[in-house]
């Protein structure tokens, strides 16, 4: 059985032995390295370039400080961010919570603690991707099913056929039309405007 693909991350710390340091213990520990940079600025646009797995900021950076780069990155829906830091106040934690990290890691950190925060970011960040296509699956079929439900009255009022028989000639003519029964559905209402 082949091996799942290894995650891919981006490294953005200003202090370079950390960083090298981190991008070693991510290599260890299986993980491909995409970037390693020294500032926030390079962060977002690395990230928006690569569209990695995951972006691990440290909080505090030249140029744009991790908080920034992580609200960018974040509400681009570029990538999920980790943020890396030397402090642990509250208040630190609560805006790296609003800038839409999905972890918080206070150095130094030994590598065990790396990767469970990494893998927790990750699965979070896989289960929030899956949540947004479910709602975007379900806006899609309630609004498939509000034009047919008005639809099936102007067949029913044009052909003289019943509700069921006009279920079934949407459902046919997008058949035959090889489109969605939403866009035979939202044509036949069209028409009927355009025809008053």
């Amino acid at each position: 059985m082949a091996e799942p693909p290894r995650a891919r991350i981006l490294v953005a710390e200003d202090e370079a032995i950390i960083r090298l340091d981190l991008v070693e213990t991510l290599r260890d520990a299986g993980y491909d390295v995409v970037a390693a940079v020294g500032n926030g600025a390079a962060a977002v646009e690395r990230a928006t370039e690569l569209r990695p797995d995951l972006v691990i900021l440290d909080v505090a950076m030249p140029v744009l400080d991790g908080l920034a780069a992580a609200e960018q990155i974040v509400s681009a829906d570029i990538a999920p961010v980790l943020m890396l830091t030397a402090f642990s106040q509250r208040d630190l934690v609560h805006r790296a919570t609003e800038a839409g990290a999905l972890g918080y890691l206070v150095k130094p950190f030994n590598p065990q603690e790396l990767v469970a925060t990494i893998e927790v970011a990750l699965a979070r960040a896989r289960q929030m991707s899956q949540l947004t296509q479910e709602i975007a699956d379900l806006s899609e079929r309630l609004d498939a099913r509000i034009a047919i439900d008005r639809a099936k009255p102007v067949l029913m009022a044009t052909l003289g056929i019943t509700e069921p028989e006009a279920f079934r000639w949407i459902q046919k003519a997008a058949m035959d039309q090889r489109c969605s029964m939403r866009d035979v559905a939202e044509a036949l209402v069209a028409g009927a405007t355009e025809g008053h």
